[in-house]
C-alpha cells in the first residue's frame, strides 16, 4: 500500500439503506435540525438539516473483550424498547446478551444539529462497546470522505461530502474525551465490522478513507455519551458536538421532553379516545408524535411520507419515501387539523400553494423545496390541497391566507383533464378510478364556494355531472365477480379511458404492475376499496345497493384475517410486497394487507351505523415493535427467520405518516359518529345521493354518444368557441357561441324538445384562430331518464 493510513477501497460497492421497520423517530422541537430513527436496536437514517436528506445510513455497536469475542448489537434478538412518556419520542433501547446488558437512550439536541446517544454497557468487566458509523453525507454513498482528527485536543471522527461536514465524539461520565482507538475505512472491504470478521479483534487504525462510502469507528468506555454532530464543515460539526456534550445528556433531555410536552399541552385532544383500551390510547399518542415529527422545519408545512426507504436492505432508491406527495401531506394536515394543530395545519397549506405547478397540477412527488422526482400526473393530488383549504374555512382558521389564485389554476386543471386521471393513487394506472374521481367531485364543489360566479357555476356544473355519471362509468354488471358473489355487480377498480367515448371498455385488459407475470385481468375484473371514498365524502350512502354488492365483492376477496385483525388488500392481483418465500419486493412480488385500508373500511362501518372500535384495535395489534404503523403487514404463513409473522410489519416502509393520520381521524370520527375529514359543501350538496341533472356535457375528450330526450347538451371546452349544428341531417341550421365561464367556455344547445329517434349534428370553429376542429360530431336522443 502506497498509503499505509489510507483505508483500502472496496473492489464493488453497492450501497443500500437500513431496515424500514423502525421502532421509533424523533426530532427536537426546537431550532436544531435533526430528525433520527431507530431500528434492529441502533440508530439508523439521521436527517439534517432537511427531513429529505439522510446524512448516515446507520450507527450501530460491536460488544467486543479483544479476546476473539464479539456480537454485534443489531444481529441479537429484537431488544427491549421503552418510552418513559409516551407523549415523548425518546427511546430507551436495552439490548441483553449472556454476557452482557447494553442500554441506549437516544435524543436530538433542541439547539444543536447534533445527536446525543447515552450508553451503558453492564457485565463482564473485559467487555467494551465500540461504535459503527456508517456515512451517507447528503444522501451520497460514492464520494464520502472520512478521517481519523483531532479537535481542540480532543479524538473525533471526521466525515465530508459536499457541503455537508459530519463529527463523531465522546465524553465520559465524568465529563473528559473518551474516544479510543479510532479507524475509518470503506464499506465491505476495510470497515470495522470487517475486522472483526477477519481478525476476531479490533486491528486496524486507518486514518483516512474514500472517496466512497465510509465508515467511522472507535472504541468507547463501559459508559458515556456519544455525540454526532451536523454541519456545513466537519470542523462546524464538531464545534457544536462537543457544546452538546458540555450540557449532558440530562439536561439536553430534559428539554428535549419539555418541548414535547408543550406541544401536546396545546393540542389536548385525548378525550376521544377515552373510552378505547390501552393499546389504542398508546397508538393515538404516539400517532400525534408520527404527524409531528415528519414535519420539516425548513419548508414550513412540508411533511415526508415516511422517514423511511422500503425494503432499505435491499434498496439503493435515492428518494425512498423521504419525500413529499400532496395527497400524504394533506391526509395527514387533515389529521393534524383534527387534533387542533391548525397552525401546522395551515402551514401545509402555505407549503403546498407555493409548490402548485403552473397548470395547476402538483407534482406526483417531490423534495421538499419542490424538484421533482417521479413525473407522473394524479388527479386527486391536485384536489386535495383544494379541500384543505376549505377544511381551514370550515374550522375558521384559514387566516388571511391567500387561495383564490391556487384554487382557480387547480379548479382549472381538474376541469379540463378529469375525470381521467394519469395516475391512481396508488400510482399505477391511468383511467376514471372512484377514489380520484370523489377527491376530484369534492374539490370542485369546495371550491366553487371560494370562486363563485360564473366560476363556481362551471365547477359545480361538472362536479354534479361526473357523480351522476359515476356508475355508468365504474360499476360493471354481470361479471364473474358478481356471479360468484351472488350481486347484480360491483365497482371496477379502474376503467380505461375509452369509457368516455365508447362502449367495451370494461372488457380491456387494464396491465397489473409490479407482477413478474401479470394476470391478464380485464378492467371489469378488477376490483379495489376506492369506492369507498364515496361514502366518506358524501357523494353515496352506505346503504345505497351499488355501493353494499361492491362492499361484499371487496370483502370477499380483499380482506384476509390476521391473529391481529382483519385486513384489506389494495386491489386483487396487486404485486407490491414481498415474495412468497419473504424476500424483498424487487420491482414484482405479492400485495400485502394495508392497515390504512382497515381505517378506511373502518370509516365505511361508521357510516354504515356499526362500531368502528374493532377496526381501531385491529389497527393498533398491527403495530411493530415500538407501536408503529407499517405500510403493510404480513398475512401469510411465518417465516421467523425473516421477521415476518401474521398480522405483524413486512419489511414495507415503517411508519406510513398517511396510516397514523388515518388512525387518528378514525377515532375522531367515531366519536363524533361521522368521518372528520367529510368536505362540508359536498355533503350539504349530495348528502349521500346522485344528483339529479337535466344535461348532458359534451367534450372532446369525453364524448356521450346518446343524449336522453328532454336534456341540453353542454359543450365544454378550453378556448372560445361556436357550435355550428343542426338536427336529423343538419337540418335546421344555427350557431351558438359559447360563453366564458371562469374555468372553461361553455354553449347550451336548446335541444331538450327533440324528440327520441331524432339526432343532433355539430361542428366546432374556434373563434380566436378561425379553424375548424376537422370533423363532425353526431348525438341520438333515446328515451331514458339521466
Amino acid at each position: 500500500m502506497d498509503n499505509p493510513s489510507k483505508a483500502p477501497a472496496a473492489a464493488w460497492r453497492h450501497p443500500v439503506w437500513s431496515t424500514a421497520r423502525k421502532s421509533c423517530v424523533g426530532t427536537a422541537l426546537g431550532s436544531g435540525k435533526i430528525w433520527f430513527t431507530t431500528g434492529r436496536g441502533i440508530v439508523t437514517e439521521v436527517f439534517y438539516p432537511r427531513i429529505d436528506i439522510p446524512q448516515i445510513r446507520d450507527l450501530g455497536f460491536i460488544v467486543a473483550d479483544d479476546q476473539g469475542f464479539w456480537q454485534e448489537l443489531k444481529a441479537l434478538p429484537e431488544p427491549q424498547l421503552e418510552m418513559e412518556d409516551p407523549l415523548v419520542p425518546l427511546p430507551i433501547i436495552h439490548h441483553h446478551h449472556d454476557r452482557f446488558d447494553f442500554t441506549l437512550k437516544i435524543c436530538a439536541d433542541p439547539e444543536r444539529d447534533v445527536l446525543l446517544l447515552d450508553f451503558h454497557l453492564e457485565g463482564d468487566a473485559a467487555l467494551r462497546p465500540y461504535l459503527l458509523c456508517s456515512a451517507r453525507l447528503g444522501e451520497d454513498a460514492e464520494n464520502n470522505c472520512a478521517w481519523v482528527g483531532d479537535w481542540e485536543g480532543r479524538p473525533v471522527l471526521w466525515a465530508e461530502q459536499g457541503p455537508f461536514g459530519l463529527a463523531l465524539t465522546c465524553r465520559n461520565a465524568d465529563g473528559y474525551p473518551a474516544l479510543e482507538r479510532c479507524t475509518v475505512g470503506e464499506v465491505g472491504a476495510s470497515d470495522l465490522w470487517q475486522d472483526f470478521h477477519q481478525n476476531g479483534r479490533m486491528q486496524w487504525a486507518y486514518q483516512e478513507a474514500g472517496p466512497g462510502e465510509v465508515a467511522l469507528a472507535g472504541r468507547l468506555p463501559q459508559q458515556g455519551t456519544l455525540a454526532l454532530g451536523l454541519g456545513t464543515s466537519k470542523e462546524a460539526a464538531a464545534t457544536n458536538a462537543w457544546s452538546s456534550l458540555a450540557e449532558g445528556f440530562q439536561s439536553r433531555a430534559a428539554d428535549y421532553s419539555a418541548g414535547w410536552k408543550a406541544w401536546h399541552q396545546r393540542h389536548p385532544t385525548h378525550h376521544c379516545v377515552g373510552t378505547l383500551p390501552a393499546a389504542a390510547k398508546t397508538l393515538y399518542a404516539r400517532s400525534t408524535n408520527i404527524l409531528k415529527v415528519h414535519e420539516d422545519r425548513t419548508f414550513p408545512g412540508a411533511m415526508v411520507a415516511s422517514l423511511s426507504v422500503p425494503w432499505g436492505e435491499s434498496s439503493d432508491s435515492r428518494g425512498g419515501y423521504h419525500l413529499v406527495w400532496s395527497r400524504d401531506l394533506v391526509e395527514s394536515a387533515g389529521a393534524l387539523l383534527t387534533l387542533g394543530a391548525t397552525t401546522e395545519a395551515r402551514h401545509v397549506l402555505t407549503y403546498l400553494i407555493s409548490t402548485q405547478q403552473a397548470d395547476g397540477h402538483w407534482l406526483q412527488n417531490q423534495w421538499l423545496g419542490g424538484k421533482p422526482f417521479w413525473q407522473g400526473v394524479q388527479l386527486d393530488e391536485t384536489g386535495f390541497p383544494v379541500l384543505l383549504a376549505s377544511a381551514l374555512r370550515e374550522a375558521q382558521m384559514l387566516g388571511n391566507v391567500a387561495v383564490t389564485d391556487m384554487i382557480t389554476r387547480a379548479l382549472h386543471f381538474i376541469v379540463h383533464e378529469g375525470p381521467v386521471t394519469g395516475q391512481d393513487r396508488w400510482e399505477e394506472d391511468g383511467g376514471v378510478n372512484l377514489f380520484t374521481l370523489a377527491v376530484a367531485i369534492a374539490a370542485l364543489v369546495e371550491g366553487a364556494g371560494f370562486l363563485g360566479g360564473k366560476a363556481g357555476d362551471c365547477a359545480l356544473m361538472l362536479a354534479d355531472y361526473w357523480n351522476a355519471r359515476l356508475e355508468e362509468w365504474t360499476f360493471a354488471r354481470d361479471t364473474d365477480l358478481a356471479k360468484r358473489f351472488q350481486v347484480a355487480g360491483h365497482y371496477v377498480r379502474i376503467i380505461p379511458e375509452d369509457i368516455l367515448v365508447q362502449d367495451g371498455a370494461q372488457k380491456e385488459w387494464v396491465l397489473i404492475k409490479n407482477r413478474a407475470h401479470d394476470p391478464h385481468l380485464s378492467a371489469g375484473e378488477q376490483v379495489a376499496n376506492d369506492f369507498l371514498q364515496l361514502v366518506r365524502y358524501g357523494l353515496r350512502s352506505a346503504d345505497d345497493p351499488h355501493v353494499t354488492a361492491s362492499v361484499k365483492v371487496m370483502d370477499g376477496l380483499l380482506r384476509t384475517d390476521t391473529p391481529c385483525g382483519p385486513v384489506w388488500h389494495r386491489y386483487n392481483g396487486d404485486g407490491y410486497g414481498e415474495h412468497a418465500d419473504g424476500s424483498p419486493f424487487d420491482g414484482t412480488g405479492i400485495g400485502r394487507g394495508w392497515p390504512l385500508l382497515v381505517g378506511e373500511r373502518g370509516h365505511y362501518a361508521l357510516a354504515a351505523g356499526e362500531d368502528a372500535v374493532p377496526y381501531i384495535n385491529a389497527m393498533a395489534a398491527m403495530t411493530g415493535n415500538g407501536g408503529l404503523l407499517p405500510e403493510q403487514i404480513w398475512e401469510s404463513d411465518a417465516i421467523p427467520e425473516k421477521g415476518l409473522f401474521p398480522g405483524h410489519p413486512s419489511g414495507s416502509a415503517m411508519p406510513l405518516v398517511w396510516a397514523h393520520g388515518e388512525f387518528v381521524k378514525l377515532c375522531h370520527s367515531a366519536a363524533q359518529g361521522h368521518p372528520v375529514d367529510r368536505p362540508a359543501q359536498t355533503w350539504k350538496r349530495y348528502q349521500g345521493k346522485a344528483p339529479k341533472i337535466d344535461y348532458r356535457i359534451w367534450r372532446l375528450r369525453q364524448r356521450p354518444r346518446q343524449l336522453p330526450a328532454g336534456q341540453y347538451l353542454r359543450v365544454l371546452l378550453r378556448a372560445p368557441f361556436t357550435v355550428h349544428w343542426g338536427s336529423n341531417g343538419w337540418q335546421a341550421i344555427q350557431d351558438t357561441e359559447s360563453e366564458d365561464w371562469g374555468l372553461g367556455h361553455v354553449a347550451t344547445l336548446p335541444v331538450q324538445k327533440l324528440s327520441v329517434g331524432d339526432s343532433v349534428q355539430f361542428a366546432i370553429l374556434w373563434r380566436d384562430s378561425g379553424d375548424w376542429q376537422g370533423e363532425d360530431f353526431h348525438i341520438d336522443i333515446v328515451g331514458g331518464g339521466a
